[in-house]
């Protein structure tokens, strides 16, 4: 994605901040041996190999390493050299040696940055290519953050190194907010928050990134996929359903098997038959449409399915919810013609909108995303042809009257796309639902349908997933909400507190009405006192707690206790149907 000014003054003082770093931990630990490091949208982070152990406990004294390197205000000096200087310039450090190999097998020269003046002692010096602020001087208020294990490469048959992560600001204010904004992020962790609402599980057994839903996660996940499908439905969208394995015939006219071939879990039969477990369905839907000859009467055809994908993740980048192996999509396909395209764009559009408002997300900011014209190779089709398509997605947001930025080198292999980024409520941004065209696809498949002239006319096809991962959307909405959900979608959505066993029959007859009534609710049947039974409903988050004791049995009311306000009132069960309701 294209960044701004700011963005970029930013990513450059936070990238000479981890070259502080790592010339801090070389002068503080000998025989530490550098690996690489970059900045990122948060801050940045430093690799390097150490036979000892560098912990948190030493962040202080880093810490106080690099400010004082900061504060000489040394200069920060760009320099091209050859690759035989770099290979003599880093001959003792085989990670260096490593990626001055693969710039040589680019064709490229190498560019080191110096802290300090160029060859004078005490100068640092790494393999870089920028770019850098001016002086250390230039390095606003950091903080390092954490330490964590880390593959050379990303690959898990390459040593482990350790990796320090650290953030920087221009200014102390900027940084207090947003570590004060971390904090907050740790309690809503939804790896936390899940396991504590019981929601899902990881098993070693299982497998890394392999998540097993347990009932409440289960009913929460199909809440909000019943609602997608009551929105697809509306605009007249059918289910269909396909296998989780296919041919890699398939993929290989797809065009996905040359651009994912290593990316896929691969079964070979006994046979000697070659097959994929699918990790993405649109190849699929595809040969749905393609199964009877369609007329341009028969168009748009709308197929939706939820089911899951399959992508052979590393096991260094999987993140609970948030990077996972298994992918439950909400997927949709839209096989329809060009001159259709704009009314199924804008009814996958209102979808979203109404989607988003229900799950707390009111304002989604509008994203074009668009082919890298620079790297033509990584894209199906020609020049010429994303330009037409890229200026006419342009066009239906100008038409909506919607605001958006374009980002280069976002758009699918196959085609543009309009891309939907929410806040959540720490003010971080997540891109969410997307809805793209595809020309190549059914171009590849030969889609068409028999136009007014009876000749044939090629479909064009709508990609468009609302949830898209939905455990990747219900680890943003987890968080967001900080597991207290809308009463809408909470798994259980009242709990029923009998002060005494002599209450149980009274519990029983109130949540048989809420029931009756759509309501989704449990009774605590344990033997703890009434205060441990509400402390207990309020670290599951229910947004209501109902007591129910000798003067509610009598009148024949429920004491209601709102979880978001801690007040609580006494009611006939109609009343508090009709308050919910």
């Amino acid at each position: 994605m294209e960044k701004n000014k700011e963005q970029l003054e930013l990513e450059k003082m936070r990238h000479s901040c981890e070259h502080v770093l790592h010339q801090a931990v070389t002068d503080l630990f000998p025989g530490l041996k550098r690996a690489m490091g970059p900045a990122t949208d948060e801050g940045f982070y430093h690799d390097f190999d150490y036979d000892g152990k560098v912990s948190e406990e030493d962040f202080p004294r880093i810490e106080k390493r690099m400010q004082e390197l900061i504060d000489k205000d040394s200069p920060i000096v760009r320099e091209e050299i050859s690759i035989e200087d770099a290979k003599k310039l880093f001959k003792d450090n085989p990670y260096k040696l490593d990626w001055v190999r693969i710039i040589e097998e680019k064709g490229e020269k190498a560019t080191v940055y110096w802290n300090g003046k160029p060859r004078e002692e005490g100068s640092d010096v790494d393999l870089c290519k920028g770019p850098h602020v001016e002086s250390t001087g230039k390095i606003g208020p950091f903080k390092l953050l954490k330490i964590a294990g880390a593959y050379w490469h990303g690959d898990e048959k390459n040593k482990m190194l350790q990796r320090i992560y650290g953030t920087a600001f221009p200014t102390q204010k900027e940084l207090d907010d947003y570590l004060n904004m971390i904090e907050e992020a740790k309690k809503r962790d939804h790896k936390k928050l899940g396991k504590e609402l019981g929601l899902f599980t990881f098993s070693e057994l299982v497998g890394a990134g392999l998540p097993l839903w347990t009932p409440k996660g289960t009913l929460l996940r199909n809440i909000l996929d019943n609602f997608v499908w009551e929105l697809r439905q509306a605009k007249g969208y059918q289910k269909v359903t396909i296998p989780h394995i296919t041919k890699k015939d398939l993929y290989e006219t797809s065009g996905h098997w040359a651009k994912f071939s290593n990316d896929l879990f691969k079964i070979t039969t006994r046979e000697g038959h070659e097959f994929a477990m699918k990790p993405m369905n649109c190849p699929h839907h595809t040969q749905i449409f393609a199964c009877e000859p369609r007329s341009y009467r028969d168009l748009p055809h709308r197929y939706a399915e939820t089911t899951m994908v399959y992508r052979d993740e590393q096991t260094g980048e999987l993140s609970g919810l948030s990077r996972v192996r298994c992918i439950t999509q909400d997927d949709a396909h839209c096989f329809c013609r060009e001159s259709q395209l704009k009314d199924e764009f804008y009814a996958i559009w209102d979808i979203i909108e109404t989607f988003y408002a229900k799950c707390g997300f009111p304002e989604l900011k509008i994203r074009l995303s668009l082919s890298d014209p620079e790297h033509m190779e990584k894209y199906l089709g020609t020049r010429e042809d994303w330009d037409k398509f890229e200026e006419q997605l342009r066009g239906f947001i100008r038409d909506r009257g919607a605001e958006f930025t374009e980002a280069a080198g976002e758009a699918a292999f196959y085609g543009p796309k309009i891309d939907f980024m929410a806040k959540d409520s720490l003010g971080r941004e997540w891109q969410v639902a997307t809805i793209q065209a595809d020309r190549n696809m059914p171009k590849n498949f030969k889609l068409f349908c028999t136009n007014e002239d009876g000749k044939e006319e090629q479909i064009v096809m709508i990609h468009a997933a609302i949830m898209g991962s939905i455990e990747r959307f219900l680890s943003i909405l987890i968080e967001h909400h900080a597991g207290a959900f809308p009463f809408w979608m909470a798994p259980v959505q009242a709990k029923i507190l009998p002060i005494s066993d002599k209450f149980m029959d009274y519990a029983n007859k109130v949540a048989e009405e809420l029931k009756s009534a759509g309501i989704r609710v449990q009774i605590d049947i344990s033997a703890e006192g009434l205060g441990k039974k509400i402390r207990n409903a309020e670290m599951e988050k229910i947004p209501y707690m109902i007591v129910v004791g000798e003067k509610e049995q009598e009148a024949g009311t429920i004491a209601v206790r709102d979880y978001a306000t801690k007040k609580q009132e006494v009611m006939k069960v109609e009343e508090f149907l009709k308050k919910v309701k």
